[in-house]
């Protein structure tokens, strides 16, 4: 059998959900447009800032460091992955003039930096058939945590790198089979893993490479119920048996 033509990316799209992140947005904003710059010029982009119920400064802060982006502010609460869909139907709109197949969509967080790389990082991988690429993250300030919990987390990554990362702060998709299984689910966390699940299952290939990498938020109270601050503090709240 002949294996399906790899249609190389032309167009890239970030997600980035934001709920009262007024004190990290801009560091996310300017890091994701360092990396989309880091693109070839032949390649479009596009990013929608997804404004969740914001009740500081975020909204103010997010259109003065990225005033190029899409700016969605939503009123009523949503699951988070209801909240990623709405942000990225709103980049398909930008970019579609692209066919899906060849758009690849990617997904951080409003209190994640990434590499200059990671859009080219997660192109490679593109390029070489994947369907989805889950890259590790990497702790801002790993001494916030106990040193029982940070070897706890860097295990975590370990087991990770075993099994499949699944963090929604480092994740990128190509538009057709995130359309085919119908987007992000509904669920109010583990969203990630829920649409990998859908995608494995359909037959996609999901890659976890290890040098893919991001840097988000040590803190041990997030925006998001579930989310990796809940698991650090389960990390370092639990005590060794």
């Amino acid at each position: 059998m002949t294996p399906p033509r790899i249609r190389p990316i032309g167009a890239v799209g970030v997600v980035v959900p934001a709920h009262d992140e007024q004190e990290r947005i801009g560091a996310c904003l300017d890091a994701v447009a360092e990396a989309l710059d880091a693109l070839p010029d032949a390649v479009r982009t596009a990013v929608c800032v997804v404004l969740d119920r914001c009740t500081d400064g975020t909204a103010e802060r997010a259109r003065a460091a990225l005033p190029q982006a899409d700016h969605v502010l939503t009123r009523r609460r949503r699951t988070v992955g209801e909240v990623r869909n709405l942000g990225i139907g709103r980049l398909l709109d930008r970019l579609g003039d692209v066919p899906a197949e060849r758009t690849w969509l990617l997904s951080t967080d409003a209190d994640t930096v990434v590499p200059r790389s990671w859009a080219l990082d997660h192109l490679r991988h593109a390029d070489h058939g994947a369907d989805a690429v889950a890259g590790p993250v990497d702790l801002d300030d790993p001494d916030a945590l106990s040193p029982l919990a940070l070897r706890r987390y860097l295990q975590v990554l370990e087991d990770g790198a075993a099994a499949g990362h699944a963090y929604a702060a480092n994740l990128g998709v190509r538009a057709d089979p995130f359309l085919e299984v119908g987007g992000f689910p509904v669920v109010t966390h583990g969203e990630e893993h829920a649409l990998l699940d859908r995608l494995r299952a359909r037959g996609h290939r999901v890659v976890s490479p290890p040098e893919v990498r991001a840097r988000t938020s040590s803190r041990r109270r997030g925006r998001a119920e579930g989310g990796l601050a809940d698991l650090l503090d389960r990390l370092h709240e639990s005590r060794p048996a």
